[in-house]
């Protein structure tokens, strides 16, 4: 199953009935960095009515606060939204200045609900990849021929290339493309291709 998150951190506005509505997008990794975030931008925005916020850091951790506005009008329609989007690793703080005009419970959550909204369509969404280091050795003699194929063909990106009594060649690729890379690396280069896993990261591909 694909895991998604946002490409990068944002901060939008938009003003209803005279109410200005600051959603700010953050990723996060654990729910203390959750936490810090909004602590934050809370003390960034002191003076603001509200200070709601959401967070899903994986389909386990995640919360939501209103923050003083009336019960399930901010922060659940928030966490909502980010369940909707698809996105794990993301908290949202949406700070509210009042306007002066209420917006009663259903005007609330229409508001923080495009507030985040809004700011998810501003940060847009990445898929997170699972990335795997495989390591090659060809003989040296070989490995200048080698080298030009790999670069030439451009399928697999090489991440390095070491020297020893053999040359040894770190492979970048997604971790479930192994097998099938090991066949098509054997008929390119016309040598028995082994692929050996040597770490890894997970990367976050935009979409």
């Amino acid at each position: 199953m694909d895991i998604f998150t946002i490409q990068k951190n944002v901060e939008n506005e938009i003003v209803i009935e005279k109410s200005r509505f600051i959603c700010t997008l953050c990723k996060v990794s654990t729910e203390q960095e959750a936490g810090e975030f909004i602590r934050t931008v809370k003390k960034k925005y002191w003076d603001a009515t509200h200070n709601c916020s959401a967070y899903l850091v994986d389909g386990m951790a995640q919360r939501s606060s209103d923050d003083g506005e009336p019960s399930g009008t901010a922060g659940i329609p928030m966490l909502e939204v980010l369940r909707k989007a698809g996105v794990q690793g993301v908290a949202a703080v949406v700070t509210r200045y009042f306007g002066g005009v209420k917006l009663g419970a259903g005007g609330l959550v229409r508001a923080y609900t495009s507030s985040v909204s809004q700011a998810l369509a501003k940060a847009g969404r990445a898929r997170r990849v699972e990335l795997g280091y495989f390591a090659f050795s060809a003989a040296l003699p070989e490995a200048g021929k080698v080298l030009n194929l790999l670069y030439r063909d451009g399928r697999y990106r090489v991440k390095e290339v070491s020297y020893g009594e053999q040359a040894r060649i770190l492979f970048t690729m997604r971790r479930d493309e192994c097998e099938e890379a090991e066949k098509y690396l054997t008929e390119l280069l016309q040598l028995p291709v082994e692929l050996c896993y040597a770490g890894g990261e997970i990367a976050e591909v935009p979409v």
